[in-house]
């Protein structure tokens, strides 16, 4: 959630334009022949999200359906290639779930993590509709019966994008036709509040975020609320208003009653991210000041997920990945590093893990006893996570007067991927010692 714009809208059918041979080329080419859409699968070895997605949603009877009726494309975001995608379909969260037509236009997308229902109803939307992004922008100037229904589909975009002000710009274009009846639909009004919350968030205006995040949260809360929960209490630090302290007042048990009741439902967990709806209402008793509450949040986390991996550490990976934050965060400094521990053991071939202990290592000081496992993940690491590794890396060495080592393990990383990395491959020689 810390983590999640555009100069236009849609993607111009030139900037499809990619190299002979390209993977999207031959996935596009492949649909063109079946008369079937595209799914772009944005996902990474790190992302949590993405983890939650494969074991409870990418699976089974409906997943095998959509793998006979449409080419589902994987795309690492992390390596080169995946990066260059990313950046050209403005992916700004993982996972997402870009769907194009045989022609290679966009026709709608699913941003971060549903749960199963969620996740093949809205596919089901957007493939069956088979119309693009810039036809539903027309029909929804043109009024009508399906105007309401375009134009959230648009709003929608702007979201998935991350781009308050242009969807706001936007919507200012339709006719008052248009308009006028859509700002009467109780979807359309949380839309708009959300632009304006991600649009007062970007140019930090601390009132302007409070007042959306009042109309974004208004009636029954569900699970895309904590962003709007988090985006607000960052926009709005470190402000010490009434307006302020009342909002946080006003959320704080409607919060915890979405956290209990649904989000870590006893039966079924209700919101595929659990994770941001924790850490939402953890910071908000931050806010408060409300230490307590704060440390209690993050044990009904614990309590949650940890039973998941009781007997394994990979019965769950998304369950186990959020174990590892909530010690964490909690200070449990032995459960964290003997979880740590069993995950690098886990999953042998992924430098994710030794990467992450490394950095909690490091954190400590612990820079001598950080260096096996920065050199492991090292071994394993890709695309801009090796160049990233290299940059912890060598600040460890660093921090242990080990500078030739430290230029040793920058080079090897700026000769392997540095060159489609400009701006990671800066921060890398930037920690160096200057000649």
């Amino acid at each position: 959630m810390r983590n999640f714009l555009i100069a236009t809208f849609l993607l111009a059918s030139s900037a499809l334009a990619h190299a002979d041979g390209s993977p999207l080329d031959a996935a596009l080419a492949e649909a063109k022949a079946k008369q079937v859409p595209v799914l772009l699968d944005f996902h990474a070895p790190w992302c949590y999200s993405c983890y939650f997605m494969k074991k409870n949603v990418l699976t089974g009877p409906e997943w095998a359906k959509v793998e006979r009726t449409a080419v589902v494309l994987e795309v690492d975001a992390d390596s080169p290639e995946g990066a260059a995608l990313k950046d050209q379909f403005v992916v700004k969260a993982l996972p997402s779930y870009v769907v194009l037509n045989a022609d290679g236009q966009e026709l709608g997308r699913i941003n971060a993590e549903r749960t199963r229902q969620q996740f093949y109803s809205e596919l089901a939307v957007i493939t069956q509709r088979n119309t693009t992004l810039d036809a539903l922008r027309t029909k929804a100037a043109a009024g009508g019966a399906q105007s309401i229904a375009a134009t959230k589909t648009v709003l929608a975009g702007y979201l998935a994008r991350n781009d308050g002000q242009a969807g706001l710009d936007w919507f200012a274009t339709l006719p008052a036709t248009a308009q006028t009846p859509a700002q009467q639909d109780l979807a359309v009004q949380r839309m708009l509040a959300r632009l304006q919350l991600k649009a007062a968030a970007k140019t930090k205006q601390p009132e302007a975020c409070l007042a959306a995040a009042e109309k974004a949260l208004a009636g029954n809360l569900d699970c895309e609320s904590p962003y709007d929960l988090d985006a607000a209490l960052e926009c709005s630090k470190p402000e010490a208003s009434d307006h302020r302290r009342g909002f946080l007042a006003a959320q704080a048990p409607r919060f915890e009653t979405l956290l209990t009741g649904t989000v870590l439902a006893k039966k079924k967990q209700g919101c595929a991210d659990a994770r941001s709806a924790v850490f939402a209402l953890a910071d908000l008793y931050d806010a408060q000041g409300n230490t307590a509450a704060k440390a209690a949040t993050f044990q009904k986390g614990i309590a949650y997920f940890a039973p998941k991996i009781a007997k394994s550490p990979k019965a769950d990976r998304n369950a186990a990945d959020n174990l590892r934050v909530f010690y964490d965060a909690a200070g449990e400094q032995a459960k964290l590093d003997a979880l740590l521990l069993k995950l690098i053991a886990a999953y042998p071939e992924d430098y994710v893990y030794a990467n992450r202990y490394a950095r909690v290592l490091a954190a400590r000081g612990e820079h001598g006893k950080a260096l096996p496992y920065f050199a492991q993940a090292a071994t394993l690491a890709y695309g801009i996570n090796r160049l990233k590794n290299a940059q912890a890396r060598v600040q460890s060495l660093l921090a242990l007067k080990r500078s030739d080592e430290a230029k040793q393990a920058a080079a090897e990383a700026l000769k392997a991927n540095g060159p489609w990395f400009p701006e990671e491959s800066a921060k890398l020689k930037s920690l160096l010692p200057q000649a």
